[in-house]
């Protein structure tokens, strides 16, 4: 779903054929669809219910000019997730070759071979929506997935807020890794090209945007304003902005500054978090759409987020955006701790994209019950500067073994390399795993040198 269209590798000529003629349906079937719309005095939003309640169109109100680009059903503004297995071959069914890479990839509209998800619920009074749907496997042709999405909706102003949920019910328990989650994805018509951000390292202080490259394969970047926006070339279009996420790609693909809803040219955006979806989670996200001017998307934001804080991370019943390499936990529900198997060697929890300063927030409390073999565990950091964790930025501390909880305090200011902006944290809790091996952890937390 990720690439535009005009990006796919070659098809074979019956998939040719299938691709076709999806592609003719939603040109010539848009007339038919069931839009559902509410409005506020400043916008108009709206969704497409036979295509599983993605939102198809925006515009200011008064105007018919949509935003919203709907070439294929990989686009819209829409739910899309992913896990494993990859390739994902349900009952032995095979995915286009051009998407088998993706793996179990649910997404709101429909798959690439044209077929509609199924909306199960609906409600409409006017200034909110609410949609349920059974959503379908993009990469495969007519695979219903095995989850179901809903979203809520409301409008204000010139923005609309908008909840997004999945509930799995997959038979395959296997805990998969976690991958880069679109929340949402976001796709615009070919006049909205201009991708502006603030990736800089003095967020909320007016500085210098940023136009990121149009460009294929999509650009990756950290928004430390939690922010981006399609614009035109009056700086006018459609802005993202998500709390306390700093991981976004985007682009654009086709002859910029031309183009509606169903033609090619298309501009995207997408915040991420890298999640675990567990057979059976049920997961919320919550993000705002603004349409404004690029002044206006902006101070929205300003007038709205929430600035820099000491990160917190509280396992009470989820994962905090933290997922793991080379372990696996005790799966979902989360209830009150990460209760992690350490098997086997190089066992990692990796935090998610943050943004704080070293010198404000030196001190890593850790609130964690460890019964391994070795008795001492690792803390990496990655700096904005210096985005990949390395061993030069890191720190050893001693642990107690004994699976009771301690609450453990590291100094990371003792390290010369813990300066400047911060925006993630690994902890390796040991470096071989042996069967039986587990760590427990209830929080994880900066603290400034005073809290001590």
């Amino acid at each position: 779903m990720v690439p535009a269209q005009m990006n796919y590798q070659p098809l074979s000529i019956m998939t040719c054929l299938l691709t076709l003629l999806g592609m003719l349906l939603c040109a010539t079937g848009a007339g038919a669809d069931r839009i559902s719309y509410i409005q506020d005095k400043d916008i108009r939003l709206g969704i497409d219910l036979d295509l599983g309640g993605a939102i198809t169109y925006l515009a200011k109100t008064g105007s018919d000019e949509n935003v919203v680009n709907s070439y294929d059903w990989g686009r819209q503004i829409q739910m899309s997730f992913y896990s494993g297995p990859v390739p994902y071959t349900p009952d032995g069914k095979q995915p286009n070759s051009s998407w088998a890479g993706l793996g179990w990839n649910p997404i709101q509209s429909g798959d690439c071979y044209g077929n509609r998800s199924k909306v199960l619920e609906f409600r409409n009074d006017g200034k909110s929506l609410y949609v349920k749907c059974i959503p379908m496997q993009w990469p495969q042709n007519n695979v219903p997935g095995s989850c179901t999405f809903e979203s809520w909706i409301v409008v204000k102003g010139n923005t609309a807020e908008v909840h997004g949920r999945i509930t799995n019910h997959r038979k395959d328990r296997t805990q998969y890794q976690g991958r880069g989650q679109e929340l949402p994805a976001i796709y615009t018509n070919g006049p909205y090209w201009r991708l502006m951000t603030y990736d800089g390292d003095r967020p909320f202080t007016n500085g210098t945007l940023t136009q990121i490259p149009a460009k294929m394969p999509w650009s990756g970047w950290i928004s430390t304003e939690n922010w981006a926006a399609l614009v035109n070339d009056e700086n006018w279009g459609l802005g993202v902005y998500e709390p306390g996420t700093y991981q976004f790609i985007g682009g654009f693909a086709g002859e910029p500054g031309k183009g509606g809803p169903k033609d090619g040219p298309t501009g995207y955006i997408a915040p991420l978090q890298e999640e675990i979806l567990d057979h059976n989670i049920s997961y919320d996200f919550h993000y705002t759409l603004i349409l404004g001017s690029l002044r206006e998307i902006r101070d929205w934001v300003y007038q709205h987020a929430t600035r820099e804080k000491h990160p917190v991370y509280v396992f009470k019943q989820d994962r905090q955006h933290w997922h793991y390499a080379n372990a696996v936990d005790h799966g979902w529900p989360i209830e009150g701790e990460l209760n992690i198997q350490l098997d086997g060697d190089d066992s990692q929890l990796i935090g998610p994209e943050g943004f704080w300063h070293a010198g404000k927030f030196p001190i890593l409390k850790i609130l964690a019950a460890w019964r391994t073999h070795e008795r001492t565990a690792r803390v990496y950091w990655a700096r904005f500067d210096s985005p990949n964790f390395s061993d030069d930025k890191s720190q050893g501390f001693d642990i107690i073994p004994d699976g009771k909880f301690h609450e453990y305090t590291v100094d990371l200011s003792k390290s010369r390399e813990y300066r400047g902006n911060i925006i993630r944290l690994r902890i390796d809790p040991e470096d071989s795993g042996r069967q039986g091996d587990t760590v427990r952890v209830k929080s994880i937390e900066m603290e400034a040198q005073g809290n001590r």
